[in-house]
């Protein structure tokens, strides 16, 4: 096997024991060449990354050499079996998700045209579906494949899934949060929620124990995650112990653990909302706002506004610089986007608020109930919450 004169990637002239021997076995295929990179083996022309990474010195803990599965299943971060095989089905679907969301042949592009066709065709048998309904499809169907949900809740249900019976979890997720942004190829995401099935309401009627278990307060999330679908697709999840997010190598399809132990600064200097809706917000969030953007605040730095209007994005950001990222009206949704979302911002050590209230001890009423969301820095979260009047409660009448 012949190597390349020159690589992007730092290249290995001689290889190590392992290595050499597994050459030896004639077990690597004509035209692939080994490389080092980021402290792990990897073969172009392969489609999954070299299992002789996973032997070396250098594949620790922090280093960004695990996937997912392997985080969950070897860092004794108290993860079930069954919530592992769970997960690995969610990340599949995630991938295929960012996949047609990526595709030049998605639905989205050329959207009228598009529907234009099916209006002329008089059927829409053939049409390709909107990406919001085929990513719930695609989710639904690994949720399936699992084996380990009694119920699924969606943004794009009216009424919960029940699954299995023997199920022992239930998910509830927006599964492409943003989706109208989409022709702009503006960042997408999706959302996930994971708690264990209620089995005291096994012997209720079907629909009964589907909407009762897809109605829990967020005190009773097992795991929460969103997968970003942007420049890289990373998924941060948490299971209860930290924040941790991965980034999807497209070279290997895995997951790499790229933001071990996320912690959100305690205090940013960016506030995201869509202040062009600045005269109809309340007094409070007006002053708030005001205030901190003239570095008149607790923190003597004049804030800027970064506002993307995808949920995700937003919340990313602001995950990795600190600040807030906030819609004030009653607009998300508490069970499938702020629960989920608040879970994951209070295990990197920030806050989640609806502007008076821990998002997490509220209890759903309804499973697509509203209401405004705040989310970011702990320090910048108490200060916009000592404005006590930041919940636009008036809708003039505008398109979200």
């Amino acid at each position: 096997m012949q190597l390349p004169a020159t690589s992007t990637l730092h290249q290995v002239p001689i290889f190590p024991p392992k290595i050499q021997n597994f050459l030896s076995k004639g077990r690597i295929f004509p035209g692939t060449h080994f490389y080092k990179y980021r402290g792990m083996a990897s073969f172009s022309g392969f489609g999954v990354r070299s299992q002789m990474a996973k032997g070396g010195s250098s594949f620790g803990a922090d280093s960004g050499d695990f996937t997912l599965i392997e985080y969950v299943g070897k860092r004794g971060i108290n993860v079930e079996d069954d919530l592992v095989v769970l997960l690995d089905h969610i990340q599949y679907a995630c991938k295929r998700i960012a996949a047609h969301v990526a595709s030049p042949f998605n639905n989205s592009f050329g959207k009228q045209r598009s529907l234009g066709a099916v209006a002329d065709s008089g059927s829409d048998r053939d049409a390709p579906k909107p990406l919001d309904i085929l990513s719930n499809e695609i989710i639904l169907s690994s949720l399936q494949n699992s084996g380990k949900v009694a119920v699924m809740a969606s943004e794009e249900n009216d009424d919960p899934i029940w699954i299995s019976d023997d199920g022992p979890y239930v998910v509830v997720t927006d599964p492409l949060d943003g989706s109208r942004n989409i022709d702009a190829s503006i960042p997408t995401g999706t959302i996930f929620g994971i708690y264990k099935r209620l089995a005291e309401l096994d012997n209720l009627p079907t629909e009964e124990k589907a909407m009762l278990n897809s109605l829990q307060s967020g005190t009773k999330l097992v795991a929460a995650g969103y997968v970003l679908y942007s420049s890289a697709t990373i998924l941060c999840t948490t299971f209860g112990s930290g924040t941790q997010a991965f980034t999807l190598d497209h070279t290997t399809g895995d997951f790499i653990l790229t933001h071990p132990s996320l912690k959100i600064p305690p205090r940013g200097q960016i506030y995201s909302v869509n202040d062009a809706r600045y005269f109809d917000w309340p007094e409070g969030l007006r002053q708030y706002i005001d205030t901190v953007r003239q570095g008149k605040g607790r923190y003597p730095k004049k804030y800027s506004a970064r506002y993307i209007c995808s949920l995700v994005a937003d919340l990313h950001r602001t995950l990795i610089y600190g600040g807030v990222a906030m819609n004030p009206r009653d607009h998300l949704r508490l069970v499938y986007e702020a629960n989920p979302l608040s879970f994951i911002v209070e295990q990197a050590g920030g806050r989640g608020s609806d502007g008076k209230h821990r998002i997490l001890s509220l209890q759903p009423v309804k499973l697509h109930q509203r209401l405004p969301l705040f989310l970011g820095s702990l320090e910048d979260m108490e200060e916009l919450e000592s404005y006590v009047d930041v919940q636009q409660k008036v809708n003039p009448g505008y398109e979200v």
